[in-house]
């Protein structure tokens, strides 16, 4: 808040910015029902966790990271497979689905493949879950040379990256209203990766810019 008061020629400090938050009952909104979306419980292999929580790339397309999260609306669950750039924070794949099958894993893998082209090399992390674990997503996986991490058994802190990511979008989106419909939590979870957080979202670790400016920038 405070940056983007800056931005439009307000000099104001974080102290006051927080005051005035406080006086007009702004603050932030964070909770909510929990749903499991990990089934480690399966027979396929486990990849070593290369990673180990360095979630630093120097560059795009060196360090790509994975997760599933829900969204709870009167039809149901919604769930949403996310892939983030780790230099940027940067969104680049993602998919909803009213199941929690591999096949929407698999798209959101689909579409960061097609919109960022990775070289050889790039490490994917994930978790240990069996989606991320089948024979169809890790195919895709050596077709296109990636380097394939994975967290350890029950620990959440070896994806911190995206769960950081999940935890904005449902606190600056998804708890703050009722979603009727799966379709309508899906378009705003599109308009708001699309349309605020990789355009528009400004992040301490990048020197308070959003993903898109920060890749810019350092082209």
């Amino acid at each position: 808040m405070t940056e983007e008061l800056k931005e439009i020629g307000l000099d104001v400090g974080h102290r006051r910015v927080g005051r005035l938050m406080r006086q007009n009952g702004i603050s932030v909104i964070r909770t909510h029902k929990h749903k499991v979306t990990t089934d480690s419980d399966h027979k396929f292999s486990i990849a070593p966790n290369l990673l180990d929580r360095n979630f630093i790339a120097d560059v795009p397309n060196q360090k790509w990271a994975g997760d599933i999260s829900y969204v709870w609306t009167k039809e149901g669950w919604l769930y949403l497979a996310v892939i983030l750039d780790l230099h940027s924070r940067r969104v680049i794949g993602w998919a909803v689905s009213n199941r929690m099958k591999r096949d929407l894993e698999i798209r959101a893998l689909n579409m960061a493949i097609a919109f960022r082209a990775p070289p050889r090399g790039c490490i994917h992390h994930t978790d240990r879950g069996s989606q991320y674990c089948s024979h169809d997503y890790q195919k895709i996986l050596r077709q296109h040379g990636f380097e394939v991490s994975m967290s350890g058994k029950g620990n959440c802190y070896d994806n911190a990256a995206v769960e950081t990511f999940f935890k904005t979008i449902k606190a600056e989106l998804i708890w703050r209203r009722s979603w009727e419909t799966r379709r309508q939590a899906a378009i705003a979870i599109f308009e708001y990766i699309n349309g605020f957080y990789n355009p528009r979202r400004r992040h301490s670790a990048l020197g308070w810019k959003s993903p898109v400016a920060f890749e810019r920038n350092v082209a």
